[in-house]
């Protein structure tokens, strides 16, 4: 069949709008009267939430930052009438996780800022592939047990999720494959202070229980 455009648009709008939802600033405010932005490095995302806040605020930021990129991706293509495993179903599906991250990017609720999209993308590739996604939380925790950078676990889950795709599960699809490359480089880009503070020497290590750091 024809792609859905009408339908398709819309549920672009409705995955970025859902993955602007500035969870860190919203439960700041409504739990401990806070902006997370005012404090620790100063970004609105859950590891930022994690050294302001604690763990028991940075948990269920985090987890609602993941649901963010995967309730749309998983949900919306059910109703647009697309056959499941086609080359439509599977743009569509890619371009709503990109919908998604960028909506956590530059969020409409802050003024167009917003995170660095790390868990965001992570709930759009579980929704588009649960195993790559496994292998990043593998990546994301062994560099992170070794280094205490969570900037460096961050890069490190990035970089599994196109390797993942091609050296294990052997994707011939040169779009997913292109597309794992695209969310790896955006995560790179949003770290770019993070990454010249690393060559520096000056990124703070830190403990996701604790209230420290400097990776946001």
């Amino acid at each position: 069949m024809d792609f859905p455009w009408v339908y398709g648009i819309a549920a672009m709008i409705i995955a970025y709008v859902f993955g602007s939802i500035p969870t860190s600033v919203w439960w700041g405010r409504a739990f401990h009267g806070i902006d997370v932005r005012q404090h620790g490095s100063g970004n609105a995302g859950a590891t930022n939430t994690f050294r302001v806040l604690g763990w028991r605020a940075g948990v269920p930021v985090l987890l609602a930052d993941i649901a963010k990129g995967f309730i749309p991706v998983r949900i919306l293509p059910n109703f647009s009438g697309l056959e499941p495993d086609t080359d439509s179903w599977m743009w569509f599906r890619l371009a709503l996780v990109l919908a998604t991250v960028l909506g956590h990017l530059y969020s409409v609720f802050m003024d167009f800022t917003g995170g660095k999209g790390v868990a965001t993308s992570f709930g759009g590739i579980i929704a588009i592939h649960p195993g790559a996604a496994m292998f990043c939380v593998l990546a994301f925790a062994l560099a992170f047990a070794f280094t205490r950078y969570v900037s460096v676990g961050s890069l490190c889950a990035a970089l599994a999720f196109p390797l993942a795709m091609g050296l294990i599960y052997h994707e011939a699809s040169g779009v997913k494959m292109g597309f794992g490359v695209l969310l790896c480089l955006i995560v790179f880009y949003t770290h770019r202070k993070n990454i010249g503070r690393l060559i520096r020497g000056e990124e703070h290590r830190m403990s996701l229980a604790g209230k420290q750091g400097d990776n946001g």
